[in-house]
């Protein structure tokens, strides 16, 4: 068995990201803020085997697909494939064991990039298809962490990867993230049912509280009814049409005690959760996490795009290969 190994990689800006083979996890991020102030900003765990077995997606790659997949089926080229179901009715994030319960393979590393590879073979969580995936960390000199997504299969399958990041610029284990001011750079989400799937509907932000195009303090926003069924917000936004030209975008800003962070992705939307069902985890500071300790902008693919023709594409075909970036700024 392979045992978990944590690798470091920096920036000469300062930035300083820790990365373990479990899951490519971001173990460790740390930044300083505007007074120099150095903090660890993500949430995670002191021991390899807490890392194993609490909070599995804790800024982990998730896949074969992120987000849910409809009660777990779908059909691709007249066959039809069934997931293991692990959300409700719903698949999420890869299944029982996704990507962010493997062990990776370091295939390249330097003072500041690291690329680590995971052969997904056919069959497994109920995916068609052997596929190859690289995820390649750099530690840029004007101290972004950029995340690159690559994948190759063999057969027709689905892929649409995230990092599930668990952000909290404060410094993790400084509690709940009422006063990260949020901005997100989308006027289009996706409606879901009571589920939490998409309904197949587009929907303009205006007049709704998943408005967000000025920024916007997530202490009270998340008050709003709207999110109060899911204890917070956990929701996608749509950042460009499924058929849009691939680009890094905007995606959003975040900012808390003196530290701005922006996303910018070439994926095609946003999921941001607040940490909703974060319950009574130790971390690695010895602090104990809970609701709403953290904010994830997860850049993804729109939820259950499978389902519905409009949404932008998952089907990965041999001889194509995925190949996106999301980079986290801090300015």
């Amino acid at each position: 068995m392979k045992q978990i190994q944590f690798y470091t990689i920096k920036s000469s800006g300062g930035l300083v990201a820790e990365i373990s083979n479990l899951g490519a996890k971001i173990t460790k991020l740390l930044v300083a803020n505007r007074k120099g102030e150095v903090k660890d900003i993500v949430l995670g765990f002191r021991t390899a085997e807490e890392w194993r077995t609490q909070e599995t997606y804790f800024n982990a790659i998730c896949g074969r697909v992120a987000n849910r997949i409809k009660e777990g089926v779908f059909e691709l080229d007249g066959e039809t494939y069934h997931l293991p179901v692990n959300n409700g009715p719903n698949s999420l994030h890869g299944g029982i064991e996704g990507f962010n319960a493997k062990m990776w393979d370091v295939t390249a590393q330097s003072a500041y990039e690291i690329t680590l590879h995971y052969r997904s073979k056919d069959g497994e969580e109920g995916y068609p298809g052997n596929v190859d995936v690289w995820v390649t960390y750099t530690a840029t000199k004007d101290n972004t962490l950029r995340i690159h997504y690559e994948a190759k299969t063999d057969a027709p399958t689905l892929v649409a990867m995230t990092n599930h990041a668990y952000f909290n610029l404060a410094g993790e284990g400084s509690g709940r993230v009422d006063d990260h001011v949020l901005q997100v750079f989308a006027d289009r989400f996706t409606p879901f049912d009571e589920n939490t799937c998409p309904t197949g509907e587009i929907r303009e932000v205006t007049g709704t509280p998943m408005d967000l195009r000025e920024p916007v303090r997530l202490g009270e926003r998340m008050k709003d009814p709207f999110f109060e069924p899911w204890r917070g917000i956990d929701n996608n936004w749509c950042l460009c049409d499924g058929d849009a030209p691939k680009e890094l975008r905007h995606a959003a800003t975040l900012q808390a005690d003196g530290r701005t962070m922006e996303c910018w992705t070439t994926m095609k939307g946003l999921q941001v959760y607040t940490g909703n069902w974060i319950e009574q985890n130790e971390g690695k500071s010895g602090t104990m996490y809970d609701i709403q300790h953290a904010v994830c902008l997860e850049a993804q693919n729109w939820p259950d795009s499978i389902h519905h023709d409009d949404f932008p594409n998952v089907i990965l075909r041999p001889g194509e290969k995925l190949d996106e970036v999301t980079e986290y700024r801090f300015l």
